[in-house]
């Protein structure tokens, strides 16, 4: 190839197009000790930086079933890009993948992430990783890899969106088929979930930041001191799958468990009904959350919407026969998980009743 003209342009670069590889690369070596803090679990086999995760399967299973789930953080994210506070966001990512797995009777076994980012910041994937790790260690979960994926022209510089992809495993014998066991008679337990978790995010945006008028550096609500909009929009997810584990652990027969996501219990619920059954909840048996009050009242929001869009304060619910009552909620405790009884199973048409 003959020399360049004098006076021509200096050739293009992979980083003058907008892509940094010596930012990824120092992206990936800012986050190694986080996922080897992950690793600790038997199975892991080797670090990052493979072209592949990974993990073999523990023994003592006799009919070992793979269970998968992926999912996001919605728009939760343009709350932590408006503020520029990334770390916990990564705790929710996490729990809407392994709090799915669990609905199945399923243990977390390892995690995959993927981020998309509009300019490679190798502080800004830290602070994004910092989140996924704590999510990981609450669940149990190894990080066996990943994927950094700059997109300029797609995203602007500090914008970001996060895919995660959990697998787990359980004894075939033991799967949780809700359809198959429920029975008229069965009662509801219900996990709290002190607010939105990662669901809802577009409604409650528009209810309170523009038709509310709100900032998110102002209390959260009237009384809230220092905790501000931003605070409680961030609130990370409460990962619920170490206690499921734990009431199937004490020995429990778990009819049913339903992740609370999109959809709100009218949403979910349904999903682990048989079609003869319906769902019936007490509205009045669990603290519903200040913030879904906000919500509503500065969109305007009538409490059908706010049933199908929101969890209003749980995020996970088990079913059991009357007699299994007592040990679930004492296995929950036990784990730290605080619990009431919300509702009841009845004849039906595989609807949930809130009342």
């Amino acid at each position: 190839m003959s020399d360049r003209e004098e006076g021509a342009s200096p050739p293009l670069t992979y980083a003058e197009a907008g892509v940094d590889i010596d930012a990824a690369d120092a992206a990936v070596e800012a986050m190694r000790d986080l996922v080897a803090s992950t690793a600790d679990r038997p199975g892991v086999i080797g670090s990052i930086g493979g072209f592949g995760g990974l993990f073999e399967l523990p023994g003592g299973y006799t009919r070992p079933v793979l269970v998968s789930s992926t999912d996001g953080v919605g728009t939760k994210m343009a709350v932590a890009m408006a503020t520029g506070r990334f770390d916990t966001v990564g705790i929710d990512l996490v729990a809407m993948c392994v709090d799915d797995l669990v609905c199945c009777g399923a243990r977390p076994l390892f995690f995959l992430d993927y981020q998309l980012l509009g300019r490679v910041d190798p502080v800004q994937v830290r602070a994004l990783m910092t989140g996924i790790a704590e999510g990981c260690r609450q669940a149990g979960a190894a990080i066996v890899g990943g994927e950094l994926a700059e997109h300029p022209g797609l995203l602007a510089p500090g914008e970001v969106d996060l895919a995660g992809f959990a697998v787990g495993i359980v004894e075939r014998d033991r799967i949780i088929d809700g359809p198959a066991r429920t029975r008229a008679g069965d009662v509801i337990i219900g996990l709290p979930s002190p607010g939105l978790r990662s669901n809802g995010y577009s409604l409650a945006r528009r209810a309170l930041l523009d038709h509310g008028g709100r900032f998110l550096d102002g209390p959260a609500w009237d009384g809230a001191g220092d905790w501000t909009l931003a605070d409680e929009l961030l609130r990370p997810s409460v990962i619920y799958t170490p206690a499921v584990l734990a009431v199937l652990e004490a020995g429990v027969d778990v009819h049913a468990v339903a992740h609370i996501t999109g959809g709100g219990l009218p949403g979910n619920v349904p999903r682990v009904l048989a079609d003869d059954l319906d769902a019936v909840f007490d509205r009045a048996a669990w603290p519903v959350p200040p913030i879904f009050a906000e919500i509503q009242a500065a969109g305007g929001v009538e409490d059908h919407e706010m049933q199908r869009v929101f969890n209003l304060g749980l995020g996970m619910v088990l079913v059991v026969a009357p007699d299994a009552v007592d040990a679930t909620r004492a296995a929950l405790s036990e784990a730290g998980a605080p619990s009431f009884v919300v509702g009841g199973i009845q004849v039906g048409f595989r609807c949930v009743q809130i009342l």
